[in-house]
């Protein structure tokens, strides 16, 4: 199954909008809450000017951009934990994915029902997180009760999960999310089955008006600043209302439309590659004359198991892998180039590949 970034947040705060802009889908968008029940799942691609960068060089017949999936989950409410506003259902969507784009709301606007009452995004992020910790200290404390039955075995592995679950729940009990307690090597894989909602990690989508696009000076925006630089997270502002019209757009179209805005980039690309990092994925190419193309992999992926996402055969046959970095091979202007530069090496099953490597894999199965 493909890595997932789901979006979540309060009802209202433009998480469907921000999603249709995402991926064209068409999801429902209503001003009243709970009008997204099942997730919607779209898929992406990722934005990239170092394929332009290659297609320049080797002239392709395509290019193949990469992709991963964001999925839109209907918005929790207070009480979530306790099933309010079917919050167990919800819960159970963000538990299924990877990463949380978590949108906040921060704008004004009279016509658009805030389920509070007010605009405070403070509040407003204190009210997910606090949800997401209750449910999760529930199912740390159920385990926790199993695991202290497993101690009289002596075996070690229960040892390890007692003490790491007793530091989770000690930080939830004090507020404080699962991905704020570091787990050893050894920890963490008897953790993985838990699928903590707090330990997933967290970005930002602060949603501004259309007459703030930058936020710049947005008071809102800056309060959700200072909750991500406290928890080392990234905030990314965006106006899901306008780039709901900037995907519309295409070439010449979309270009004018953002440069009248101001902006190099529509906020979405800048979204979509922040989620993209945030679920710990790079790219690396390959490019020739039939096409360039970005192929994902995870950070610290080495060069056997990057070739087995082209095809199965090109791992297990795996030899050798001809690299050139994205920006050896630019300066150089060409492959020929490059090689006689001295730019182009040959690295062996150890080889950890790293973000905008360009590789031709040699293999004999």
């Amino acid at each position: 199954m493909p890595l997932q970034a789901g979006i979540v947040g309060l009802p209202n705060v433009g998480k469907s909008t921000l999603f249709n802009a995402i991926t064209k889908a068409g999801a429902e968008a209503a001003n009243y809450p709970f009008c997204t029940i099942d997730p919607n799942v779209g898929v992406v691609e990722v934005p990239d000017a170092r394929l332009e960068g290659l297609a320049s060089i080797v002239h392709p017949k395509k290019i193949v951009p990469t992709a991963f999936e964001f999925v839109d989950i209907a918005g929790l409410v207070a009480g979530a934990s306790r099933g309010e506003g079917l919050g167990n259902k919800f819960l159970g969507h963000i538990r299924e994915v990877d990463a949380i784009v978590h949108v906040v709301r921060c704008f004004e606007d009279a016509d658009i029902t805030h389920v509070s009452g007010s605009v405070d995004p403070s509040r407003d992020i204190e009210t997910i997180e606090v949800e997401l910790i209750l449910a999760d200290l529930e199912t740390v404390e159920r385990r926790l009760e199993r695991a202290r039955k497993n101690l009289k075995s002596g075996d070690k592995k229960a040892v390890l999960e007692v003490q790491a679950l007793e530091r989770i729940q000690g930080a939830l009990s004090d507020s404080r999310p699962a991905r704020t307690v570091a787990l050893s090597e050894e920890e963490a894989p008897l953790l993985r089955d838990l699928h903590l909602l707090t330990a997933k990690p967290v970005l930002y989508a602060a949603n501004v008006g259309e007459s703030d696009v930058t936020g710049r000076d947005n008071p809102y925006v800056q309060q959700v600043e200072q909750r991500a630089t406290a928890e080392g997270a990234e905030v990314v502002v965006i106006c899901a209302q306008l780039e709901a019209e900037i995907a519309e757009l295409e070439g010449e179209d979309r270009a004018a439309f953002l440069a009248d805005l101001g902006l190099a980039e529509s906020g979405l690309d800048k979204l979509i590659r922040a989620a993209y990092h945030l679920l710990g994925l790079r790219t690396y190419f390959t490019a020739g004359e039939p096409e360039v193309r970005a192929w994902t992999i995870r950070a610290g992926t080495k060069a056997p198991q990057a070739a087995g996402v082209i095809h199965s055969d090109f791992e297990r046959g795996f030899i050798r892998a001809e690299v050139v970095s994205y920006t050896d091979l630019m300066e150089a202007g060409s492959y020929v180039a490059a090689r006689e530069a001295g730019k182009v090496r040959l690295e062996g099953k150890d080889y950890v590949v790293a973000d905008g490597d360009v590789m031709h894999f040699r293999f004999n199965v």
